[in-house]
């Protein structure tokens, strides 16, 4: 744990019950890595889960004799491995073997053991690809009632320099409340970034709508800061950009040295959950550190 967690961390915040999703990759265990640093020193616990995916093919034509066996052998050796790591840093884990899609099972067991926050671990930006390279890890976010934590393989899960998006939703409100606890229990600084969805081309067509839109970013800015306020922080960044939102949250990450950002699961388009494509999504896809996507 480095020094900073050593000494600003307090008996109680988000990160006292982790539950850190296994599937036997090298993503996967990078995440549990991350959390048991996090949990090294503390107070807090880690559950490991691993969910057996549903057989769906013919069982006459599998030709296994032990079909159970063999599907349940790779995720107990995952957690097996999972128990291990947890010793070697003498971190006590415990574990979960599930059985049914990841997506269901994984934000059942969180809300069925009161876990603060469901870890997952993910491969990192690929160029090529525009979406979340697991499904899984979406939908897990879309069924999920319970905060993620997103850590890209090669990233590193910190809690200094945190970048909070905001864009007015009710979502977007508890990513700035989620930020501000873990302030108060890791004296994080944060940042706190609004930013108007303005196309390039709208000063040409409409200068006013696109006055409107960076207005309305700045009241989304200053009632932001008007909550922490609120809260006794007076120790904060504001930061308002143009551009393509997902864009321009990784980009301010990159160039303030970001250790994590925290963004809603979904923001003010009317749609009531997570979606490829969205904002949030594309966030995750593209980030340079680990993201903690929050629910109202």
């Amino acid at each position: 744990m480095s020094l900073m967690l050593r000494q600003y961390k307090k008996a109680s915040n988000m990160f006292d019950r982790l539950l850190v999703a296994v599937d036997g990759s090298e993503a996967s265990f990078h995440a549990l890595r991350e959390s048991l640093r996090l949990a090294q020193g503390g107070a807090a616990s880690v559950k490991v889960i691993s969910a057996i995916p549903p057989y769906e093919g013919e069982l006459r034509l599998v030709g296994v004799r032990n079909l159970a066996a063999t599907m349940r052998g790779p995720y107990e050796e995952a957690l097996a491995r999972s128990e291990e790591m947890g010793r070697n840093v003498g971190v006590r884990v415990t574990t979960l073997l599930a059985q049914g899609e990841a997506h269901e099972v994984i934000p059942e067991a969180a809300q069925a053991e009161g876990c603060d926050v469901i870890i997952v671990g993910v491969r990192g930006f690929n160029p090529v690809e525009s979406v979340l390279q697991s499904s899984v890890t979406a939908r897990i976010i879309g069924a999920s009632q319970t905060n993620v934590l997103v850590v890209p393989l090669h990233s590193s899960i910190g809690l200094t320099r945190l970048l909070v998006a905001v864009d007015g939703s009710e979502l977007g409100k508890s990513a700035l409340e989620a930020a501000l606890g873990i302030r108060e229990s890791y004296g994080s600084h944060i940042s706190v970034l609004s930013v108007a969805d303005v196309p390039p081309d709208l000063y040409g067509v409409d200068a006013k709508a696109a006055r409107e839109l960076i207005e309305k970013a700045r009241i989304v800015l200053q009632e932001s800061a008007a909550t922490a306020t609120a809260r006794g922080e007076d120790e904060f960044k504001l930061a308002l950009r143009e551009g393509d939102p997902a864009k321009v949250i990784n980009d301010f990450a990159r160039s303030e040295k970001i250790d994590l950002i925290l963004i809603g699961s979904h923001g003010r388009t009317g749609i009531k959950k997570f979606l490829l494509g969205s904002v949030t999504e594309r966030v995750i896809s593209h980030a340079p550190c680990p993201v903690l996507v929050t629910r109202a």
